[in-house]
């Protein structure tokens, strides 16, 4: 029987907005906006409670109503949000996408994701997970902290920037289960073959529509993405990672779960949104899914 996943990090606002027309630069463009539940850990919860997983998220939120209202919306989507601390202002995070749902430009507002700190963090509750999922918007500390603890723990690096600074967390000493890089993330980490003699069991190259490359003690396999139209490319990542976790609970290979990722970014980079509501089914649908 699949355990519980702690999913530790960010939790924010997002806004997106589009262009309905090919976007010209230094001017104002007509298009939409949309205000959505955010952040990479929160949607990584999201997306593993949506598929059936138990799941609790750990996190900080503002004492506002940015914070009141994100956790209602993630609570109602199955989330155990107990640990979720508050204090400060909600973080936010602005997409900007093109007519065709390419991200074109970002700002981060994630003060409170800073506030995830070592001290925030309940040793007996990741002792006790399955899986725990690290959010790379983490502090340093906060993610080294994680990994002393000697649990079974996933990486998603989030960003070159971020994906820097965890390299230098990674040891043989205190072995690190999958991570998560894409292509310009892992040539800052070093090679697949490094990262698996600093301690990393398995490697999960994520390459955008050319697909993945799962590298794992039994072999390296390349998977290929399944051909699909973008509308909007927001939160495909978090629901491949967590689509990965959810399956490998249920006792799937590691290839078998990393193919069922790639469905669920796949729904998601086909849908208007960052968690796609109505995720199992569609996998169901696919004959993805027990």
């Amino acid at each position: 029987m699949a355990g519980t996943v702690v999913v530790v990090g960010g939790a924010n606002v997002d806004v997106k907005a589009r262009t309905s027309a090919p976007l010209i630069e230094a001017t104002s463009n007509p298009g939409t906006v949309l205000r959505t539940p955010g952040g990479v850990g929160r949607n990584v919860a999201e997306n593993l409670a949506l598929l059936g997983s138990k799941v609790a998220l750990v996190s900080v939120v503002g004492s506002d109503p940015d914070g009141d209202w994100l956790l209602h919306e993630t609570a109602m989507a199955g989330v155990d949000v107990e640990p979720v601390l508050r204090g400060g202002q909600t973080g936010r995070y602005v997409a900007v996408l093109d007519a065709g749902g390419d991200l074109v430009a970002g700002v981060s507002d994630m003060a409170a994701t800073d506030a995830v700190t070592p001290e925030v963090l309940d040793h007996d509750l990741l002792r006790t997970a399955s899986l725990v999922v690290v959010d790379g918007n983490l502090p340093v500390p906060t993610i080294d902290a994680v990994l002393a603890l000697g649990v079974r723990v996933v990486i998603d690096p989030v960003s070159v920037t971020k994906a820097a600074r965890i390299s230098s967390l990674l040891s043989q000493k205190r072995p690190t289960f999958a991570i998560t890089p894409n292509q310009d993330e892992l040539a800052v980490m070093g090679s697949v073959a490094e990262l698996h003699e600093r301690g990393v069991e398995v490697v999960w190259v994520r390459r955008g529509p050319a697909g993945s490359l799962l590298s794992t003690p039994d072999g390296v396999v390349e998977l290929p993405a399944p051909p699909v139209t973008p509308v909007d490319v927001t939160g495909a990542g978090d629901a491949m990672l967590a689509a990965f976790c959810h399956r490998l609970l249920l006792g799937a290979s590691l290839e078998e779960a990393a193919t069922y990722g790639h469905r669920a970014a796949a729904l998601t980079v086909a849908s208007p949104h960052t968690v796609v509501p109505d995720l199992h089914s569609r996998l169901a649908h696919d004959r993805m899914d027990p």
